[in-house]
């Protein structure tokens, strides 16, 4: 009961970090920022006791990265008399994330005896399968969307979504983004476990892709992204493509397409048989009915998108951006030019046009060589997971097509992780990984 007990607390304390929200009780800090905090004092309490202030390389590095990020920000900021600091204070961002994820690390270290990898994906996993399932019965059982609104509080990507599902801080695209990087990690540890523990877990695994997929879906439609992303990287891993499969990997195909029918008729019972559930999975998978329905892939939410391709007019713009990221109305109260009906500066909600528009080219390309950066870092500590850094990294990129969001908090988790300490972790067997 304890080792249950155990998981559930550093669930719940994952979540806390990976889908931050504020309390109604506590209104205006968020449950990452909280945790920032401790990480902060915990940090400088382990400083202490070993009696050095040694700063990681790799930390420091990114640090001056960030730092640059955050000084073009802020020329960006000052260059056009603006008030939209929220790139300009990129550094703090960075370190407000490190600090969260170093306690949700120590915490996991602290409880299984060691950490890794591959044990913090699985408790990623854990998590987004939670949100997901905590969604879907939001919209089941009314009482338990009352009870979740009771202390859920703010509204948008870390809070309460109007019409749409949404978790506990899960919503929105910021959601979708985080989803897709947690079905590439299910598909790198599938291909990594040893054939003995695949026989045990890949069913599980599979199970909590699809649920993750599919719940993920409806509550944003960015989580096609992860699946494509997912499944082409399902093929590559298991290199269908040379027609050479060993049992291994066939076993893995025969369990993926063996849940995905099961999930297809689950789908298709529900879709008949439930109201909010055949609602929700028409908003989910739009561009598919519409496909089967009117012949044409169309989803609304994409047409909306096309007239957001918005482009700066100007050099100055290019090059140094306009200081606005979010719309002028949500941070000058003085401004009186130009409003557009998205709330969005220029009226645009695509990624690259958002980060163009704030602080240009200049910007952009700083803030892209740090991501590319953090993921050499990442790839560099843990060389097994080369390929499954580098996806999420092009993951990112893709998704900044769409949205802005920012998925270095995924990468701030395993920053937190010792190369020996993952190395040790991973000579011990999957189930230990989650009993000891």
């Amino acid at each position: 009961m304890t080792k249950i007990l155990s998981v559930i607390f550093l669930s719940i304390l994952t979540s806390f970090y990976f889908f931050p929200f504020e309390f109604v009780f506590f209104p205006g800090v968020n449950t990452k920022m909280a945790l920032s905090g401790l990480g902060l004092v915990l940090l400088l309490f382990h400083l202490a006791r070993q009696q050095r202030s040694i700063i990681n390389r790799d930390f420091f590095r990114l640090s001056l990265i960030a730092g640059l990020v955050s000084l073009i920000g802020l020329f960006a900021v000052t260059w056009n008399d603006t008030c939209d600091y929220t790139y300009a204070t990129y550094i703090v961002s960075m370190w407000v994330w490190l600090a969260g994820a170093y306690v949700v690390i120590q915490a996991i270290k602290r409880i299984h005896g060691d950490i890794s990898v591959e044990l913090v994906c699985n408790y990623l996993i854990v998590v987004c399968v939670a949100q997901c399932l905590i969604a879907f019965a939001m919209t089941q059982y009314p009482p338990l969307k009352t009870f979740v609104d009771s202390f859920l509080g703010s509204t948008g990507f870390m809070g309460k979504a109007g019409t749409r599902m949404y978790g506990i801080g899960a919503s929105l695209d910021v959601a979708g983004s985080r989803f897709s990087v947690v079905l590439v990690m299910i598909i790198s540890i599938l291909m990594k476990i040893p054939t003995k523990e695949k026989k045990k877990y890949i069913g599980f695994y599979f199970i909590a892709f699809f649920v993750i997929a599919v719940i993920g879906n409806m509550i944003s439609r960015t989580t096609t992204v992860g699946i494509i992303f997912a499944l082409v990287y399902l093929l590559y891993m298991s290199r269908i493509y040379t027609f050479q499969l060993n049992v291994n990997t066939l076993r893995i195909l025969g369990w993926f397409l063996g849940i995905l029918l099961v999930i297809v008729v689950l789908m298709i019972y529900g879709y008949h048989t439930n109201l909010a559930f055949h609602k929700n999975l028409r908003f989910g998978f739009e561009g598919f009915f519409s496909l089967v329905e009117k012949g044409r892939w169309e989803v609304h939410s994409n047409e909306i998108l096309k007239d957001m391709y918005v482009f700066p007019d100007n050099l100055k713009t290019w090059i140094i951006g306009d200081g606005y990221f979010n719309g002028p109305d949500d941070v000058d109260p003085y401004y009186i030019g130009e409003r557009w009906k998205v709330g969005y500066y220029k009226g645009t909600d695509v990624g690259y046009l958002r980060f163009i528009f704030y602080f240009g080219l200049m910007g952009l390309t700083a803030f892209c060589f740090f991501m590319c950066k953090v993921t050499k870092v990442c790839m560099n500590r843990f060389a097994s997971y080369r390929s499954l850094f580098f996806v999420i990294l092009l993951l990112n990129f893709a998704v900044w097509f769409k949205v802005s969001s920012d998925i270095f908090l995924v990468f701030a988790l395993f920053l937190c992780i010792g190369e020996e300490d993952n190395r040790m972790a991973e000579q011990k067997s999957l189930p230990d990984k989650f009993t000891s």
